[in-house]
């Protein structure tokens, strides 16, 4: 479907001295023509309306959010899945006492190693909080002394903040009495905008710093501020210490070493499966409404058109020429595993 548009687009021209072309090799009725005159080739119907419009024209963003989400409910599913495996054995073991036999353990190393492997497994779309961004996950952060309080007061003074090294980390803020806390918001924000840094007021009035979870390694370790002596030191720039938010789940403090120990971490795991799962709801709301806008998106096409389409294919690849290679490899153009998945999502 896709490959007969593709392979007229393709720009390929068939062998000097031919007189037929790809869209002459196969007629209307799927069967193999014979050398075709010009008018004949010209004469030939348009292909059908899905070989004009397949996977690889979607709209990227729309696939990028398929993808994403059907990752985010594969991952969640297993965390679910985990979590309510552990439950039951702690449950059991409460409930009889039993000595320790590894089987909770075992259990809690699973799911600490699938939390662990959030990012990777969620193709970057869950942030700690298990909240969903079909773009990227976001680390979320503080600064120690960027509050409010210190900085609307105080005289004139310039704030250089540098993240990385080199030049083009270094960026600066310029403070001053009067500013209101959206004046002060909006100064930062464009000032970090260019180090993939956002800015926003959190309720406790110290400002809360936002960047994308790739970023944020760098972030944490070459983060510096230079001030003028009045709310921050001057001379050279000092580093600051970053207090990342902290992950709604952590199951390197569940710990299994007698009853208490079980019960406090058995409360734990209920918490982080009511997380999960409210989580999950969200996500696959997500990826039922993208699933949505990819079937609007898609032509309409009667059932006897991808019939035909699809034994103009079969009837094309059949041949050992120069027409059936080219439908072949444009057939498989472009295929990766995140567009199957994204296809594969439309079927749930």
């Amino acid at each position: 479907m896709q490959i007969a548009q593709r392979t007229s687009s393709s720009g390929i021209a068939a062998p000097s001295g031919s007189k037929t072309s790809s869209a002459g090799k196969v007629d209307s009725t799927g069967s193999a023509a014979q050398s075709a005159a010009p008018e004949q080739v010209g004469a030939t119907s348009a292909p059908p309306p899905v070989a004009r419009r397949g996977l690889s024209n979607w709209d990227q963003p729309l696939q990028r959010d398929i993808s994403g989400a059907q990752q985010a409910v594969d991952f969640l599913e297993q965390s679910a899945a985990q979590l309510r495996a552990l439950k039951s054995e702690l449950s059991a073991k409460l409930a009889s006492r039993q000595g320790r036999d590894g089987q909770v353990e075992a259990r809690v190393r699973q799911f600490s190693d699938t939390w662990r492997n959030r990012q990777d497994a969620s193709g970057g779309t869950l942030d700690s909080q298990l909240s969903y961004n079909s773009n990227e996950s976001q680390q979320r952060f503080k600064v120690r002394g960027m509050t409010m309080g210190n900085l609307r007061h105080g005289a004139r003074e310039t704030l250089a903040i540098a993240v990385g090294n080199g030049a083009q980390g270094l960026r600066s803020v310029q403070l001053e009495p009067g500013l209101s806390d959206e004046e002060i918001i909006a100064r930062f924000n464009q000032a970090l905008a260019p180090v993939n840094i956002s800015v926003s007021l959190a309720d406790n009035g110290d400002l809360e710093f936002i960047t994308p979870e790739s970023n944020w390694s760098n972030v944490r370790d070459t983060l510096a501020v230079q001030g003028g002596g009045i709310r921050y030191p001057t001379g050279q720039l000092n580093r600051v210490r970053t207090e990342p938010e902290a992950p709604v789940i952590t199951p390197e403090n569940w710990h299994t070493n007698d009853a208490e120990m079980l019960r406090q971490t058995l409360q734990q795991v209920i918490q982080a499966l009511a997380h999960v799962e409210a989580a999950l709801s969200k996500v696959n709301l997500a990826l039922f409404d993208a699933s949505q806008r990819a079937s609007s998106a898609m032509p309409d096409v009667s059932a006897a058109g991808m019939d035909q389409a699809a034994q103009n294919f079969v009837t094309t690849a059949n041949e050992p020429n120069y027409s059936s290679l080219l439908s072949l490899t444009s057939a498989l153009s472009g295929i990766n595993r995140e567009r199957v998945m994204a296809l594969l999502g439309l079927r749930m």
